[in-house]
């Protein structure tokens, strides 16, 4: 009963502490890519405010458009290799328990055979 406690208690904790991790990894990877972007759509009009033609307002949104798809595209490959990392250590202390699951049913399967 004991053990069976103390190791719920350091289940939680383990939990809660990759939970936290992961989750403020994530929280900043989201905040310095909102950050990245406004200040790309700053910059963008301060040089759309500027053009005399339009070629050059075609040519700096295009320019715009390629640079924020690649941005995205980079953040949510960041974002989810954050995700995937979260899912794994917060699954990884089960891993124990199952480990020593086996060792004991392994345990017991070879007492029974000897006798």
């Amino acid at each position: 009963m004991i053990v069976r406690k103390n190791l719920e208690q350091q289940l939680r904790y383990r939990r809660y502490d990759v939970a936290s991790t992961g989750t403020k990894a994530i929280v900043v990877e989201t905040a310095d890519y909102a950050k990245k972007s406004f200040d790309q759509n700053a910059a963008t009009f301060e040089k759309l405010a500027g053009v005399k033609s339009l070629d050059q307002a075609i040519q700096i949104q295009s320019d715009y458009l390629k640079s924020a798809y690649e941005g995205l595209v980079a953040h949510a490959t960041k974002t989810r290799e954050l995700y995937t990392k979260l899912a794994q250590d917060s699954v990884a202390p089960f891993g124990f328990i199952r480990s020593a699951a086996e060792a004991t049913v392994a345990s017991t399967k070879s007492a029974a055979r000897t006798k």
